[in-house]
């Protein structure tokens, strides 16, 4: 039986796209929904309670997007920062709208508490058209360092300098999707000349934390809270998830400074990455949502009574 999987329909396997496959890749994407309707509007509801401000704008041919930051409105020293950052693959939709839902429904909780930052969606051009990467083909989350090539990310880390040695915790909301594997990944093979290697996707929720500055007992109280929610990606016979060693029930490590991954823009002692599955049959979109705001809640939880 021929397992082999069918070439990418953009480009030649084995080599590397060049200007014309980019360009062949962008002429393919469509707006499939909309950044000012389902999120800036949104935002704009926030405004009497929060400042808002535009920390970026982005232009994408005749595509323009301001990017958007939530503020807690009492700043104060002495108080501990928090950021929470969502949508930096626009596709995974949670991280936006759990991102939101937390900000609208929860921060009140936390507000006389805490100094409060976030960016709900960090890469509008993919979130309207459901993608990971921007629109040059490249991803905004391995790119958080100096020699980083998405704007998604350059504009992030400027607005976050002032705080990136102060913060206390940075959770950075997303999603593992069936597409993952369907598309996004067989892309970047494409993109890049690889072969591409089939996976499997986790069926369930999981964290990844920092390899080089791991934070066990954190991620697991994350992990336990959400799991009020929704149920917890299970290892595979290999003992993974997405083909990366457990390293505790619901928690994968990635060297994230290294990979450029969006949890390199602090220093907090306390970071982390949501991997909500939306395809699974037992969680729907409102669990999804949930899940991502339980996770945010437990986390800030867990930052305050550890300081």
């Amino acid at each position: 039986m021929n397992t082999t999987p069918t070439p990418y329909p953009i480009g030649t396997p084995g080599t590397p796209w060049g200007d014309a496959e980019r360009a062949e890749w962008l002429s393919r994407q469509t707006r499939q929904r909309s950044y000012e309707s389902e999120v800036l509007s949104v935002i704009e509801r926030l405004r009497s309670r929060f400042d808002v401000e535009a920390y970026g704008h982005l232009a994408y041919g005749a595509d323009r997007y301001s990017l958007m930051a939530i503020r807690s409105r009492d700043w104060r020293d002495d108080r501990p920062i928090v950021l929470v950052t969502g949508g930096v693959h626009g596709y995974e939709t949670s991280g936006v709208h759990g991102a939101l839902q937390f900000v609208e429904q929860r921060a009140a909780d936390y507000t006389d508490r805490i100094n409060l930052l976030v960016a709900p969606c960090v890469s509008p051009w993919a979130y309207e058209r459901i993608h990971r990467w921007n629109a040059n083909a490249v991803d905004p989350n391995r790119s958080f360092r100096d020699d980083g090539q998405a704007e998604e990310a350059a504009a992030l880390m400027r607005l976050v300098a002032p705080i990136r040695d102060q913060a206390q915790l940075h959770i950075d909301l997303h999603e593992t999707t069936d597409t993952d594997e369907s598309e996004f990944r067989p892309a970047l093979a494409a993109r890049d000349g690889k072969p591409f290697e089939p996976g499997g996707i986790p069926d369930g929720f999981y964290l990844v934390d920092d390899r080089e500055s791991p934070q066990p007992e954190f991620q697991q109280a994350v992990i336990e809270a959400v799991e009020q929610v929704t149920h917890i990606a299970p290892a595979d016979d290999k003992g993974e998830l997405f083909g990366t060693p457990v390293a505790a029930r619901g928690v994968i490590e990635y060297p994230i400074q290294q990979m450029g991954l969006c949890t390199n823009l602090t220093r907090a002692p306390y970071r982390t990455t949501t991997e909500v599955y939306p395809d699974s049959p037992r969680a729907t979109t409102e669990q999804c949502n949930a899940a991502q705001v339980a996770a945010v809640c437990a986390a800030i939880d867990y930052a305050l009574a550890h300081r």
